[in-house]
């Protein structure tokens, strides 16, 4: 079934200026494609307006004209779009309706008048496909991120539809799951022939997979509508602030000039023969590793362990340290117990067994609220921590529950949203913004109080790869020049690669490893038990026949920091 935009705009009722200008846009029945573009650029508000959420439950004005499949879409109610357009929503909270995983995902069959025994059939190989097959019993809404999401996708696969929507589909997936979802996106589009449409910031792990074309974005208006081999090869991604492959990354840090007969779009596809002379002469010429400086213990977890049910462990005897003006990252698959770190630490929840030191005090006599004056957390969800209507009133509550002087409060809320890139916004409502945007709120909201820890749960979901990097280039400055110690909880390998020193890897509940990341990336079978996987810089490194891969990523990491 085709798409076609028409010199489409629209303009939400609540902003002066129209989010999406002039779009003409045709996909054609069958294609896949993938919608790219900074946060804020119109990503998920034209996927809003393919799967009928606008004009009919998000109010605002619209010129031009959309057909899906040859009809127009404004004489159309959402009932008929949601028939013809299935979508997996980046929050997907606001997607469930079963109060168990297989009634969420039999809920599109019960509609269809589907017998009991046929629906039976469909919902348990479909969960069986996702990894959702013993699950069935739970409910949605007491699973990982990463399991929300493979619901909502196992709901819109059993769904008969002939237009399939996937906005943000890897948010927050861990790295093998997010591989496994793109190889069932791909096979669905293959079986099936369906169009996919897919709003993706995570471009190369979307490539993994084939697709037709790539649209980019930015500020409301097309800029890009090329295949992935052409637009790799040209200098758009950089300039439009989208993350480019981590293989061409280190390829043009060699020196390596690329076209668009070079294949880019994957590095299987890749003759490597012309460029190795450039990359091998790049490796030799590293510095050595520096050495490690004596440091004081900031966040000490000793022999933790937690059960949520008393009967499955979600943390079993995990240790592991975090000094004083430290950058570290906790790596590990979804369900793996990362975020029950974070409540352990924020005082929601107490560890069956073992302790939690601050300084060198036991956390446990402490409240959270006085944890909360020297630590500083921010969820994955950020519709977990927003309460206030406003941008500005938002990030100033903090300063304002402790007291803080207004004339003070103005002045640490404009300088801190300056900093990250929501200047402009402050006099915004936080409904008018995207969930990259909310996430930089939140993040705001915690950095206007000047904690001693930082933690960050998943910072990069939803995020675009360059008001990420501004903001995290931010963090590293303030983890730099003012020793702020900074905790990642997270399972995306760029961000880790780019920013952190050391990786703490759980699986299983299992503390894994507690080693520089450089020497965690290069260890397959590790990778893989924590539900990781190499990352492309691994891939290369063996293609080119290098021994010491370890080298050969701390190589690149330098590299960065220095371009950095």
């Amino acid at each position: 079934m085709s798409i076609e935009f028409s010199n489409f705009s629209f303009k939400y009722w609540a902003l002066e200026q129209p989010t999406l200008k002039n779009i003409n846009l045709t996909i054609e029945k069958g294609e896949k494609v993938v919608i790219v573009g900074p946060s804020g650029s119109g990503k998920s508000t034209l996927g809003q307006c393919l799967n009928g959420l606008i004009p009919f439950a998000v109010k605002g004005d619209i010129t031009g004209s959309l057909h899906i499949g040859g009809r127009d879409t404004q004489h159309m109610d959402l009932h008929q779009c949601t028939n013809l357009v299935g979508t997996v929503l980046q929050d997907t909270d606001g997607q469930f309706v079963g109060l168990s995983i297989g009634e969420d995902i039999a809920f599109a069959l019960e509609n269809q008048m589907i017998a009991p025994g046929p629906m039976h059939r469909v919902v348990e190989e479909t969960a069986a496909m996702l990894d959702l097959d013993t699950m069935l019993h739970l409910s949605p809404f007491d699973l990982s991120g990463g399991q929300k999401q493979r619901v909502s996708l196992a709901g819109v696969m059993v769904d008969d539809v002939d237009i399939l929507l996937f906005d943000e589909p890897l948010a927050s997936l861990d790295p093998k799951t997010g591989k496994s979802t793109i190889e069932i996106i791909d096979r669905l589009h293959r079986e099936t022939g369906k169009t996919v449409v897919i709003i993706e910031h995570r471009l190369e792990d979307v490539l993994h997979c084939p697709v037709d074309r790539i649209i980019m974005m930015e500020r409301g208006e097309i800029v890009a509508n090329m295949t992935p081999d052409a637009l790799l090869a040209s200098p758009l991604l950089a300039e439009h602030g989208i993350r480019e492959p981590l293989y061409l990354s280190a390829m043009k840090a060699a020196g390596c000039e690329i076209t668009e007969a070079d294949k880019p779009a994957s590095l299987a596809t890749m003759d490597l023969s012309r460029f190795a002379p450039a990359l091998m002469d790049w490796y030799q010429q590293q510095s050595e590793q520096p050495e490690a400086a004596t440091k004081t213990p900031l966040l000490e977890l000793k022999n933790v362990s937690y059960s949520y049910d008393d009967v499955r462990k979600t943390l079993s005897d995990v240790s592991f340290t975090v000094h004083q003006g430290e950058f570290v990252s906790v790596l590990g698959k979804n369900g793996s117990g990362k975020s029950t770190i974070t409540r352990l630490i924020m005082g929601v929840l107490e560890p069956d067994a073992g302790s939690i030191h601050f300084n060198g005090e036991d956390i446990a006599t402490r409240s959270i609220f006085e944890r909360s004056q020297d630590i500083g957390i921010v969820l994955q969800n950020p519709n977990h921590m927003i309460s206030h209507h406003m941008i500005f009133d938002e990030v100033a509550s903090g300063l304002r529950n402790r007291g803080v002087a207004e004339e003070q409060v103005k002045e640490k809320v404009m300088a801190t949203l300056k900093l990250c890139g929501l200047g402009r916004y402050h006099h915004w409502p936080i409904d008018a913004l995207s969930y990259g945007q909310k996430k930089r709120v939140t993040i705001a909201s915690m950095l206007v109080l000047e904690p001693k820890l930082l933690i960050l749960d998943e910072p990069t979901a939803g995020q675009d790869h360059y008001h990420y990097t501004k903001m995290m280039d931010f963090i590293r400055e303030i983890n730099q020049t003012l020793g702020l110690t900074i905790l990642i909880i997270s399972h995306d390998m760029h961000l880790v690669l780019e920013y952190t020193e050391r990786a703490v890897v759980i699986a299983d509940s299992l503390l894994l490893a507690d080693e520089p990341v450089n020497q965690v990336f290069s260890q397959p079978a590790l990778l893989e038990q924590a539900n990781l996987t190499v990352t492309s810089l691994y891939t290369l490194a063996e293609r080119l026949g290098i021994e010491r891969i370890d080298n050969f990523i701390r190589c690149f990491i330098q590299h960065e920091a220095k371009a950095q």
